[in-house]
């Protein structure tokens, strides 16, 4: 029976661990605490004065100010964060929140094994190893996808870089949409803390590979950063919406694999999509059949993610690729995420194993994934904002109406975001849209000030007003509240 061992944490509190190791990474091994609420992983060779100072700071005053603020809870959820430093047999340790039940398979073949990121960004293992009840649906790999960009925009606000942001990093739960990025100890302090690993293939940045052989001091050398995290996020975007990696495609720099590897995902790293140069596009003959469709660009190209997302795929992989200052914030990617999550209809098709496709702007839009062509009333909210005096102008928004879909305050004013800071009130829902008799209607559930601006008729709390083409309704007439004009698709 292994026994349990009691320390004292720097900070003074008690940790409890049992002796027996339950897993092992490239620098620690981990064990359990009695009740198995955390973790403690220790260090397998000695770490120097560096270190300690940095897992010191990760642990106090970074700590302190991402969870102990208003919204902390929020990030609890985002992060697996260390909270304690102990030291044990002479070996340096940190203590982390267990990972939550719902990343980890509960059935199928990897019942009990955590849900590494990699399972469901690449198409090969989807395809062949993951069942169909843990692949969720497009519209849950939306909502990852949206708390990773949140997670890593949190980061960089506090002026950190991950330095090894990759779906090795990243446990997801597609079936709820969850996410949690793990391996916050060897965070990044540009200029003070350097990283311990340059990052993991596939989301290392180019300009890193190609300066990797510089020694450490050359100006020229780039290490992890900031400016890295953002090309990490963006593959990993790519990866777990498009189930394939957005530089490795068909095109070969060099004979010799290793350098092959160097060259194509560093100073000659091209887009698999690039509009004008094809050169590395996946040659669909040389594909293995678990990668298809997926890996067949000209199927279900990059755009099908629609217009928000295409511009941010553009700044990583076209004009950020090797000119780190354009590439899109993270702060970028929450807001083209939420606003294309609001672009996103049902498949009609029951069948359908994406379940949901964003909306193309198309007269007869159809899903990408199945082919399932939209049939009757498609309802489409444009939306509008006041710049005074009655004056309103487009906001390059707009929301995609189905059945039983919610409105939120979010929709209603320009100025309110869904982010961490809203409050419960702010995120029940306002008004909700029903087919009703052969009609498309908004029921008013919350809003004061809802008005048909046709009739100028107020729309009582509890009334509706039905969605016809043209119609003109204003959400509410505080500062930064919306007008919306109705467009109706046919089919």
């Amino acid at each position: 029976m292994p026994q349990t061992i009691s320390l004292t944490a720097t900070d003074g509190s008690v940790v409890e661990f049992v002796d027996e190791v339950i897993g092992s990474g490239a620098m620690k091994d981990v064990y359990f605490s009695p009740d198995k609420s955390y973790v403690v992983g220790f260090f397998r060779t000695p770490q120097d004065a560096n270190t300690k100072d940095r897992l010191n700071n990760i642990t106090g005053v970074y700590r302190e100010r991402i969870f102990n603020q208003v919204g902390g809870d929020y990030w609890k959820n985002l992060f697996c964060w260390p909270t304690k430093m102990v030291e044990w047999n002479g070996k340096l340790g940190i203590v982390c929140p267990a990972y939550a039940k719902h990343f980890f398979f509960d059935s199928g073949r990897f019942k009990g094994k955590e849900k590494e990121g990699k399972w469901f960004a690449s198409a090969k293992l989807r395809n062949k190893f993951i069942e169909d009840e843990h692949k969720g649906t497009w519209l849950t790999h939306f909502h990852m996808c949206i708390q990773i960009a949140r997670a890593v925009k949190r980061l960089h606000a506090a002026g950190l870089a991950h330095s090894d942001l990759s779906y090795k990093n990243v446990l997801v739960d597609p079936k709820s949409g969850r996410a949690n990025i793990i391996d916050c100890d060897g965070l990044v302090v540009p200029g003070k803390y350097l990283p311990d690993v340059v990052g993991t293939p596939d989301f290392i940045a180019p300009e890193v590979l190609e300066t990797r052989g510089l020694k450490i001091g050359d100006p020229n050398k780039k290490l992890p950063s900031i400016q890295t995290d953002r090309h990490a996020l963006s593959v990993l975007i790519y990866m777990y919406l498009l189930y394939r990696h957005p530089l490795r495609g068909g095109k070969v720099n060099d004979l010799d694999a290793a350098k092959d590897e160097e060259l194509s995902m560093g100073s000659k790293a091209l887009f698999i999509e690039h509009p004008t140069d094809k050169s590395n596009r996946p040659k669909v003959d040389q594909l293995a059949p678990s990668e298809l469709p997926q890996g067949d660009v000209t199927k279900l190209p990059y755009t099908i993610c629609g217009p928000y997302l295409k511009e941010l795929f553009d700044k990583a992989f076209i004009d950020g690729l090797h000119n780190p200052t354009m590439r899109p914030t993270a702060d970028d990617w929450v807001t083209a995420l939420v606003k294309t999550t609001d672009l996103m209809q049902p498949c009609q098709n029951p069948n359908c194993k994406a379940h949901w496709f964003v909306f193309d702007n198309s007269t007869k839009p159809k899903c990408p994934f199945c082919g399932t062509e939209y049939h009757g009333q498609l309802p489409i909210l444009n939306f509008y904002s006041s710049y005074g005096h009655g004056n309103f102008r487009p906001d390059n928004y707009r929301l995609m109406v189905y059945s039983k879909q919610s409105m939120y305050l979010w929709h209603v004013n320009k100025f309110i975001f869904p982010n961490e800071k809203l409050t419960d009130d702010q995120k029940r829902p306002v008004g909700d849209f029903h087919f009703h008799n052969g009609k498309w209607i908004l029921i008013n559930r919350r809003l004061p000030e809802l008005w048909d601006k046709d009739t100028d008729t107020k729309i009582e709390k509890g009334q509706s007003v039905e969605l016809t083409e043209g119609k003109k309704i204003l959400l509410g007439k505080n500062d930064g509240d919306r007008l919306v004009i109705v467009q109706i698709v046919n089919n």
